[in-house]
């Protein structure tokens, strides 16, 4: 499944109401770390295809998702089970660092 683009006006249906874990990239287009770790997130939403859900989010754009989950640097990368936060990290991290915080 390709990445989707998570904004404040989906974020209800396709995170909350997700019945898969989902990956939320934080991240922007200026933003170094945030181009190199983009490939990376990529290739885990067709890897876990299926397993888990992958959304972007343009800080730049969705202020207020960036604020309510309290992104303060980007890439800003947080699953989210149920509907429930269970891991947030900030900065570039590898394929196996994310499948470990997915539980994958």
């Amino acid at each position: 499944m390709a990445e989707i683009t998570v904004t404040g006006n989906n974020f209800e249906k396709e995170v909350l109401g997700s019945d898969t874990p989902v990956l939320l990239d934080f991240w922007a287009s200026w933003c170094g770390p945030c181009r190199m770790i983009a490939p990376v997130v990529a290739a885990i939403a067709d890897e876990c295809d299926g397993r888990v859900k992958v959304g972007k989010v343009n800080v730049d754009e969705q202020q207020e998702l960036a604020a309510a989950f309290r992104v303060t640097s980007i890439p800003t990368l947080v699953v989210i089970k149920d509907g429930e936060v269970t891991s947030m990290s900030a900065g570039y991290k590898s394929k196996a660092e994310i499948k470990e915080m997915l539980g994958v």
